[in-house]
């Protein structure tokens, strides 16, 4: 039976056909979920893409977490779904309270788009399994609120659990605290990253590598597995 994986669009979404993309590529069925609507259609796991949901008038992921499909997502997602953030997607779990801290406006207040150079620190989620920790990979990056802050209680805690899942090497693109580019859920099953796993999955795209094909195989295994 092959695995479904949702992805959810927002008004302002902009990388959910890529996303869609990314998970036929890894050999699962994508699933096209409408911000407006609480049916989940029996969904395997669930990726919120990339883009500016609502403009990000407010705050970023602000407005987009009080959409109903969040209603049903949250309440799923606590009970183990799973369920993956890429960057607008990330901004909306932590606004949602599924991951920890929040984001700001990089510090040098400019939109940044260029390839990430990043270091696996957890590779024992649902979305990272197919990496081995201490991996570099380079995928592509592009956020104008991309800066991961949370408080020193909130970030200990991350570190001494395990729970940054990537963080960025070489140069830190964002001003994001301890080079934090990803971090998850003390389950596993909820990770959230700034960086563009579904535009690195083929060599014809992207950064010409496919560093971001394992995120989407590895919910696959996990789910066969499962």
């Amino acid at each position: 039976m092959t695995a479904r994986i949702g992805v959810v669009t927002f008004p302002g979404s902009l990388d959910d056909r890529d996303t869609q993309r990314a998970i036929r590529v890894a050999g699962a069925e994508p699933v096209a979920l409408w911000h407006k609507d609480k049916d989940l259609k029996q969904v395997d796991a669930v990726v919120l893409c990339g883009g500016f949901s609502y403009g990000d008038y407010l705050r970023a992921g602000a407005i987009a977490r009080f959409s109903p499909v969040m209603d049903t997502l949250i309440d799923q997602a606590k009970t183990g779904l799973p369920v993956l953030g890429i960057c607008n997607g990330f901004q909306i779990l932590t606004e949602a309270h599924l991951l920890p801290g929040g984001m700001l406006g990089n510090d040098h207040l400019h939109f940044i788009c260029r390839d990430q150079k990043l270091r696996v620190e957890n590779a024992d989620t649902a979305w990272t399994s197919d990496y081995t920790a201490g991996q570099e990979i380079s995928i592509p990056l592009k956020n104008m609120d991309g800066r991961y802050v949370a408080d020193r209680r909130t970030l200990d805690e991350l570190e001494a659990e395990g729970r940054v899942a990537f963080r960025y090497v070489d140069v830190n693109p964002n001003g994001s605290l301890n080079d934090i580019a990803g971090v998850t859920n003390a389950a596993g099953n909820v990770v959230g990253l700034m960086p563009h796993p579904e535009h690195a999955v083929e060599p014809l795209i992207g950064t010409g590598r496919t560093d971001g094909l394992p995120f989407f195989t590895s919910i696959l295994k996990k789910l066969v597995n499962a």
